[in-house]
């Protein structure tokens, strides 16, 4: 399920406010994903019986830091300002992550399932639309990507769809993530 690519726009400046909007919302997603996993972890680490879930849940969350400390990076680069609203969505994702995790291991991986799914598309759009524009950043949204992937492999195996409610959940969920980012674009 692969979001379209924006069309460039015309007009000086165009294509420097688009890069903007690009690691403007990249890094906000990787922020509230970090915090999505520490929202987990904070109800499954120390549970007795989940220590497995628990390390692939640590495993998951040192992806997301990775990505965002390279965000952290490039907006420094970009001299573009994070989004506004960060401090929400470091919020809204530990309550998401705790929540998700305290209906159990499985509504946890949906959790996981229909955030990656939405995030795989949306870094498909972004690399159609740079792989020209800018190759480099292109091949490092394409590895991001990968590993988001993975995530959402991962989270199946684990039986995602087994959780209660999950149609509902995921649906949700997916619903949330996608007007977070059309938001994290603009503020």
């Amino acid at each position: 399920m692969t979001e379209r690519p924006v069309p460039a726009r015309p007009g000086r400046g165009a294509g420097r406010a688009r890069l903007a909007e690009i690691l403007r919302v990249d890094h906000a997603g990787e922020l509230g994903a970090v915090h999505i996993y520490r929202g987990q972890q904070a109800v499954l680490g120390k549970a007795r019986g989940h220590e497995r879930v628990a390390g692939q849940l640590a495993e998951m969350e040192g992806h997301e830091a990775v990505h965002l400390a390279r965000f952290d990076a490039l907006l420094n680069e970009h001299r573009v300002r994070p989004t506004l609203l960060a401090p929400l969505w470091r919020a809204a994702g530990f309550a998401l992550g705790a929540g998700t995790a305290l209906l159990g291991d499985k509504a946890a991986h949906a959790c996981t399932e229909a955030v990656e799914t939405v995030i795989e598309g949306h870094y498909a759009a972004q690399i159609a639309e740079l792989k020209d524009r800018d190759p480099a950043l292109a091949a490092e949204l394409a590895v991001f990507r990968d590993e988001e992937l993975s995530h959402r492999d991962i989270a199946r195996d684990e039986g995602a769809r087994e959780a209660p409610g999950y149609p509902l959940l995921a649906a949700l969920i997916r619903a949330g993530c996608k007007t977070a980012i059309r938001i994290s674009e603009k503020i």
